[in-house]
């Protein structure tokens, strides 16, 4: 999105102001500014989202570590920077509520810019795990980390968006162990880091903003998997990726009946067939279950996991002579919001399970079918919901801001996030598109990029550069790479005057709308802006179906197939979202707004030649 408007936090108008009583520390009373209808929940839990953070990959026995850590912070603490020792913890250290970032209300600290986090717990091991190999997994620490057990460092790591683990069964004992992260995140715009930067535009965050877990396993183990259905084919591949190339049973089942059985080896990858597949769709999001074990030279299981798989076809192919994106061979318009995934209370952590799934809800309620995630990452939760109620995703790679600056350094951590992205989220039926650049910013060899990216991931469409006709005043525009799978502009209020397709892409509208309402008490406290206004609901949800109308209109006789309003909340200072930022008010007539959405893609299922 282009910004217009800078934020001035020191004219802040004290809109809508809570108390509430946190437990990080006795009398210290927490003030969140907007607050939303999880925030207490979240403030109160024991185990703030203990929820099981990886379900493709799931296994029964697990430890969640969220929860009340000892915490140090601050640019005077002792350098988290790679530290080749811990730091001792005083009695009277803070508490930090994990996986909330210290920025936010629900931490407990509620500080900016920390620089230097440390974080310290202790942990004892259920008695059933004696034997196995320990993981400890980090679904994300902003930016780079280094985890000691029991004073022994056990690992370390760099990227704020990924999970990343480490075997610490060598460092473990009887009882009590202690854990001890050291974050360090200069948040000066180096790392891939979208708006989460020094030119971004919201509260930046730090340190750990998604789950801590440990989990046992067998020193023979299944390490992750990679699944690519093929939906033409009847058949699903399978690569198991584990600590030894052993044979490997994968057992099928739709709606909790067995289908069928294969056997490969781990290693390598096999097919599954798959008689008369269900295909995945967001008007029948159907899912395969799947378990995979892992099993001994002499024939004996020794480890099991369970997953799912959508079974779904993604493709450029001409519609009526016009090129379009098909889902399952059929063009579906694929009409979405801009996600950004910020909260008042978590900033980029959602307070609770049900409010990340929240919002998802209500975009399919709106009747929308698509979500572009917008410069970050979700924990692997959401995705799970995306692929269980039927959403199409595309998934930007969070900028990075310098590229032209030490680049050996910078745009080689932007390639391996970027790889890294991929890999994390290559089996979510739901992300159909990635998207390495947005409006220019921080782009460097985006032609070469993009054609990495769809040679790496060939079942996916790519974006290049969405809103390649917009770029930020600090660095020269790199425009249009005339490769990928999309002509992508993004235009405010729009949307006339979109891109159309070419002989080879698809034609998106990667971003319009932006118009605002204000709500009085669910505002943040800054000066609150957007691209245009309206002064009422109602009028507000009369220009949204004319912009609709106008979308179908660019839709049937130029070529359009994407379309992606801005967008699905309000974010601090922007008011120009179809829900407050604190998600209580449904700023528009959502029956209406449902109503032409559906109109929308039920004209472009209209485009498809009939079934022979």
């Amino acid at each position: 999105m282009i910004r217009r408007l800078r934020l001035d936090f020191l004219t802040q108008q004290l809109l809508f102001l809570i108390v509430l009583v946190s437990p990080v520390k006795k009398g210290c009373a927490q003030r969140a500014a907007l607050p939303t209808r999880w925030t207490k929940e979240a403030l109160t839990a024991p185990v703030p989202l203990n929820e099981y953070p990886r379900p493709q990959l799931r296994r029964q026995q697990w430890l969640c570590l969220n929860g009340l850590w000892n915490y140090q912070g601050g640019p005077t603490i002792a350098s988290a920077r790679q530290p080749t020792q811990a730091v001792p913890f005083p009695a009277t250290a803070e508490r930090i509520r994990v996986p909330y970032c210290p920025e936010s209300v629900l931490s407990g600290i509620q500080r900016k810019q920390e620089i230097n986090m440390w974080y310290q717990r202790t942990f004892t091991l259920p008695q059933d795990w004696r034997g196995k190999h320990v993981l400890l997994h980090f679904e994300a620490v902003d930016y780079q980390s280094t985890v000691f057990v029991n004073g022994q460092k056990v690992g370390s790591h760099a990227g704020g968006y990924d999970p990343f683990s480490f075997d610490i069964t060598a460092a473990l004992k009887l009882g009590a162990n202690s854990l001890i992260v050291a974050a360090y995140d200069a948040n000066d715009g180096r790392t891939p880091s979208g708006k989460n930067g020094p030119r971004g535009d919201y509260t930046f965050t730090s340190g750990i903003w998604q789950s801590v877990w440990l989990e046992p396993v067998s020193e023979q183990h299944i390490n992750g998997i990679r699944l690519l259905p093929d939906l033409a084919g009847k058949r699903l591949r399978i690569d198991v990726d584990a600590t030894t190339a052993t044979p490997v049973q994968v057992a099928v089942f739709a709606d909790k009946k067995l289908v069928t059985r294969a056997q490969g080896q781990a290693g390598t990858a096999f097919y599954i067939p798959i008689a008369n597949p269900k295909a995945w769709s967001p008007d029948s999001p159907f899912l395969y279950d799947l378990t995979i074990s892992l099993q001994s030279a002499d024939g004996q299981p020794v480890d099991q996991v369970s997953s799912y798989v959508g079974m779904r076809d993604v493709s450029l192919g001409k519609v009526d002579g016009v090129v379009r994106p098909l889902l399952n061979g059929k063009f579906v318009m694929q009409l979405g919001l801009l996600d950004q995934g910020y909260w008042p209370d978590g900033i980029l952590t959602a307070p609770t399970e049900a409010a990340l799934k929240s919002d998802m809800e209500f975009t399919k309620k709106a009747g929308y079918n698509l979500i572009r995630k917008h410069m970050k990452t979700e924990p692997q939760r959401f995705y799970y919901w995306a692929d269980k109620l039927g959403l199409l995703v595309w998934q930007d790679m969070p900028a990075l801001w310098y590229p032209d600056e030490d680049t050996l350094v910078n745009r080689g951590a932007f390639r391996r996030e970027l790889k890294t992205l991929i890999d994390t989220h290559y089996n979510s039926p739901s992300i159909i598109a990635w998207v390495p650049f947005n409006e220019n910013w921080g782009a460097f060899d985006v032609r070469t990029i993009t054609n990495w990216v769809k040679q790496y991931d060939p079942s996916r469409l790519v974006n290049g550069n969405s809103g390649f006709n917009n770029n930020p005043s600090y660095q020269t525009a790199y425009g249009d790479p005339k490769n990928g799978d999309f002509v992508d502009t993004h235009i405010y209020v729009g949307p006339n005057k979109a891109s159309v397709p070419d002989s080879l892409r698809a034609a998106s509208l990667g971003e319009f709308g932006g118009v605002g309402l204000f709500v009085r008490g669910h505002m943040w406290p800054v000066e609150n802006n957007a691209y245009a206004y309206e002064p009422t609901q109602s009028a507000l949800t009369d220009r949204y179906v004319f912009l609709l109308d106008q979308v179908e209109q660019l839709m049937r006789y130029r070529g359009l197939s994407v379309a992606i309003y801005t967008q699905t909340t309000d974010v601090e200072h922007e008011v120009n979202g179809l829900l407050t930022y604190d998600r209580a008010v449904e700023k528009m007539n959502v029956n209406r707004v449902r109503q032409v959405n559906q109109a929308v893609i039920n004209a472009g299922r209209q485009l498809n030649p009939p079934a022979k």
